[in-house]
């Protein structure tokens, strides 16, 4: 991102806390409207017993991302998304099991591992949430 947008982001942002906690959301609106940039991840999670996987998609805004959720995923399971700006990456498997349910999930942006998260037991919510790398 080159530097204009980055300023212009830091002032819209600068302004808004300037502002107070009630402008809060109108700052992240701003911020929202003015990095359009989008970018795409692949969500991958691995496990044993994975009773549902909640996601962002894409949708909503970058502070109240639209969730997605997929019931009894066939494993190993993938899911490419675009999101835009400075939306986080986010994957939550679930898994019970009474043996010990196991559960791994990843987000991959051009081919490296953002975030990697592995979790085991007899319930087990391993979540991944990764930065938005638009900007860094």
């Amino acid at each position: 991102m080159n530097r204009t947008i980055r300023a212009a982001v830091c002032a819209v942002a600068t302004a808004g806390l300037a502002l107070g906690l009630s402008s809060c959301s109108e700052a992240v609106d701003q911020v929202d409207k003015a990095v359009d940039e989008t970018y795409e991840v692949t969500y991958e999670v691995t496990g044993k017993n994975v009773d549902s996987i909640e996601f962002h998609g894409g949708g909503g805004k970058a502070m109240e991302p639209k969730v997605e959720s997929v019931s009894k995923p066939e494993l190993p399971w993938k899911k490419t998304v675009t999101l835009r700006g400075i939306m986080p990456a986010a994957v939550m498997p679930v898994a019970a099991d009474p043996e010990g349910a196991q559960v791994t999930c990843k987000i991959i942006h051009k081919g490296k591992v953002l975030e990697e998260q592995s979790a085991e037991g007899l319930v087990t919510a391993g979540g991944c949430t990764a930065e938005s790398p638009i900007g860094k």
